[in-house]
């Protein structure tokens, strides 16, 4: 029964890890799992057998709960783009109390925010409103070219979309839009399974130059960064809760600039504004609803 629970669990951190601005970390600290997937990731080759055993329904969840939605979420995103994303920003300022809470359980009471607290804020939200400015546009990255380069830059990307996704608070999905290669590899999974699904052997051959490398980029990011998340947090706690706050705030410009909805909403209609705020209030209260429990 534990299997299939942690399956289900890992279906469901899967879906937020697909989600732009929904932290599949908050959601593994929601359902439970954050410090079982913490402990067996830092442990793996201390003690493979059991580390492996305690990941694989888990990621086997997380697996389904990605190839499931990425249809949705292109969809989505393509015919409903603005009551989508203040969905999106609903569900990442739901989450605030969640970190907030966390934040204050771990730092000592006597302990404030400091320059360095002030600074890793500033500096984290300069970066998530900057990098979407210094895209070239999303058209641009709506297909990925494998060339040598290309890929060795996804492996990068993949490894830093891994290390957000380890942190509880942070979208792995978010970073992507913001770094603009979201669309690009949700397009190439997209694309990946219609390929499978008709056997199209050249087809999956040259999307695996664009997939393989951001994989084993996540996989690897994980691994490597799962323990320098914990020495973050245990050394530099304020700094790197601070530090995340700083990315949540900006992250509905990010959102909203990736998705090019600020030229788009002075034509939207009244009963679409306010549906969209009505979702956003939903997909915060759901966030808070799943924090407290």
């Amino acid at each position: 029964m534990t299997f299939i629970l942690d399956i289900i669990k890992g279906m469901i951190i899967g879906i937020a890890n697909v989600i732009p601005g929904v932290s599949g970390g908050t959601m593994a600290l929601s359902l439970g799992l954050y410090d079982k997937i913490i402990g067996s990731v830092s442990n793996l080759f201390k003690d493979f057998k059991k580390s492996l055993l305690t990941l694989l329904p888990i990621l086997l969840g997380c697996a389904l709960g990605i190839v499931g939605f990425t249809y949705a979420i292109e969809y989505l995103l393509s015919y409903h783009t603005y009551v989508t994303c203040m969905t999106f920003v609903g569900l990442i300022f739901g989450g605030i109390p969640v970190l907030y809470r966390s934040w204050k359980e771990k730092r000592d009471e006597r302990e404030g925010v400091g320059i360095s607290g002030v600074l890793a804020f500033v500096i984290l939200f300069l970066v998530a409103v900057g990098m979407p400015l210094l895209n070239a546009g999303g058209d641009v990255m709506s297909t990925i070219d494998p060339t040598p380069v290309t890929m060795v830059i996804l492996f990068l990307v993949g490894v830093i979309a891994a290390a957000t996704m380890v942190v509880p608070g942070v979208s792995g999905s978010l970073v992507l839009m913001i770094l603009g290669y979201y669309y690009g590899i949700i397009n190439s999974l997209k694309s990946f399974f219609d390929a499978l699904q008709a056997f199209d052997i050249t087809a999956m051959l040259h999307l695996c130059l664009v997939l393989v490398p951001f994989g084993i980029g996540v996989l690897l990011g994980i691994f490597l960064i799962a323990k320098l998340i914990t020495f973050l947090f245990e050394q530099y706690g304020v700094q790197t809760y601070c530090a995340i706050f700083g990315l949540i705030l900006a992250s509905p410009f990010a959102i909203f600039y990736n998705t090019g909805l600020f030229g788009q909403l002075s034509s939207l209609s009244a009963g679409t504004l306010i549906l969209g705020v009505v979702l956003a209030l939903a997909g915060g209260v759901i966030t808070y609803i799943m924090g407290e429990h």
